[in-house]
């Protein structure tokens, strides 16, 4: 799936070896860097003296400019992965503190790392979808979170421009907001402070992106409830618990925010969702 001049590829092989040696890099180097994403199955790949053997969740980077040798299988036989592919010059990173990376695992669990896995899976699932131009913006969006990861692992963030940074802690902290919806002490102040930064500088973020954290705290929760409360099999949990499990530990707090915001209140919009499902059936 093409995101710009970022590529992003799913695929599934049986067990294999291959080489990239220094006479085919003469004949043909695209100068990529290629982020993989080991989604089943194990593989193993030698790169600059580096050896890495990688499972599930693990994100391996490699450079097309480089030789290597890569195994997947026998056991499991196979192999199932995502391949994030940019051009080396779209790295706001230098070659120096890159080089050190090729053939190490990155963890794909946490962090940044997670982030990236995440954005990925999703393009993975929605690509079908999206319109050029959204291609063309989320493949520099999952640059951007790429050189975060890496630049973590170099040890050089003050290495990454400005834009990508901020970019890059847009996401995060959207991921961390949409983890975080039912903590009534989910305010930008707390969001601020968990991230190391300002709650001016946290705002701005916002601003660049034509939202504001409240908003998007507000506007996720009451999705979330609305979803909760149209969902036939919670039919009999009590509306101040869904509106607790989303955030809102006072019920006329939840009831004033929903009816602001639907034009009804949440006992009436359950009630229309209920009817609307008997006539269906």
């Amino acid at each position: 799936m093409p995101l710009g001049p970022v590529q992003l590829t799913v695929m599934s092989y049986t067990p294999l070896s291959s080489q990239r040696t220094p006479r085919l890099i003469r004949q043909s180097d695209p100068e990529m860097y290629q982020l993989a994403l080991t989604i089943a199955g194990q593989q193993s790949i030698e790169q600059a003296r580096m050896y890495a053997s990688i499972g599930p969740g693990d994100l391996l980077l490699y450079d097309s400019s480089r030789p290597f040798t890569a195994i997947a299988g026998p056991n499991p036989p196979g192999a199932r992965a995502m391949l994030l592919q940019f051009p080396r010059r779209l790295l706001p990173l230098p070659e120096k503190a890159v080089a050190p990376l090729c053939g190490t695992v990155l963890p794909g669990r946490a962090g940044v790392g997670r982030l990236l896995c995440q954005m990925l899976t999703g393009l993975a699932d929605t690509h079908a979808d999206l319109t050029s131009a959204d291609s063309t913006r989320l493949g520099t969006t999952a640059v951007d979170l790429a050189t975060a990861l890496l630049a973590h692992h170099a040890d050089r963030q003050t290495l990454i421009p400005a834009g990508s940074r901020q970019r890059a802690l847009f996401e995060q902290i959207s991921a961390y907001i949409t983890t975080h919806l039912h903590d009534p002490g989910l305010t930008p102040g707390a969001i601020a402070a968990t991230h190391f930064i300002s709650t001016r500088y946290l705002h701005r973020i916002f601003q660049q992106h034509g939202a504001t954290v409240g908003d998007v705290i507000r506007q996720q929760r009451l999705a979330r409830c609305r979803r909760d409360l149209a969902d036939p099999s919670q039919r009999t949990v009590p509306i101040a618990a869904i509106a607790m499990r989303w955030g809102y530990p006072r019920p006329s707090d939840f009831t004033r925010a929903f009816r602001a915001a639907s034009g009804m209140t949440p006992s009436e919009y359950r009630s229309a969702g209920q009817d609307a499902n008997r006539a269906q059936r």
